[in-house]
């Protein structure tokens, strides 16, 4: 059993604009292929979960609540929802999406903004919060491509093929 806990509830949510603010990344590390034992390659690979509520997979996010940074919000996710700790990397973008489930009181819309990061993986925990309800998934990006529950995850996972364009020979 996990020590870590892992937070409910909507009485710390962020608001603004009538969304409810969430953050979260896209979780990646990379796979080396010997070729020839004489030289190796690097594959990137990318961590997305099972959802509790349905088919499709997803990428670690969850509400940025007011007494932590957008940051510190997107690392507790990847570490309640996908149970691996890293480097948050580059920040990929603000995606807006419409939830069925989060629609409250406080957000009747069910609007929501979610600031994403790429996050370096250093380390999978044995046990976290939520590993009875969701699966960790290693996808190389083609697979994680086809995999995305929603468009916006897509649009995240591009900003992303972005980003490891521009930096993969200054990363890990």
């Amino acid at each position: 059993m996990s020590d870590l806990v892992a937070r409910t509830g909507r009485l710390k949510q962020r608001y603004e604009n009538g969304y409810r603010l969430v953050a979260g990344c896209v979780p990646f590390r990379y796979r080396s292929t010997d070729v020839c034992n004489s030289d190796s390659k690097k594959i990137v690979e990318v961590l997305m979960i099972s959802s509790p509520s349905g088919p499709g997979l997803l990428f670690p996010k969850g509400g940025w609540e007011n007494d932590e940074t957008v940051e510190e919000a997107a690392t507790r996710e990847s570490i309640e929802e996908a149970g691996v700790r890293g480097n948050l990397m580059d920040f990929l973008g603000y995606f807006e999406f419409r939830s069925k489930t989060h629609q409250d009181e406080f957000n009747p819309e069910g609007l929501c903004k979610a600031a994403m990061f790429a996050l370096f993986v250093k380390e999978e925990l044995h046990s976290w919060p939520e590993q009875k309800f969701r699966n960790r998934n290693w996808l190389s990006v083609p697979e994680a491509f086809e995999s995305c529950r929603h468009a916006w995850m897509r649009d995240a996972l591009h900003c992303f093929c972005k980003f490891h364009e521009r930096t993969k020979n200054n990363l890990p």
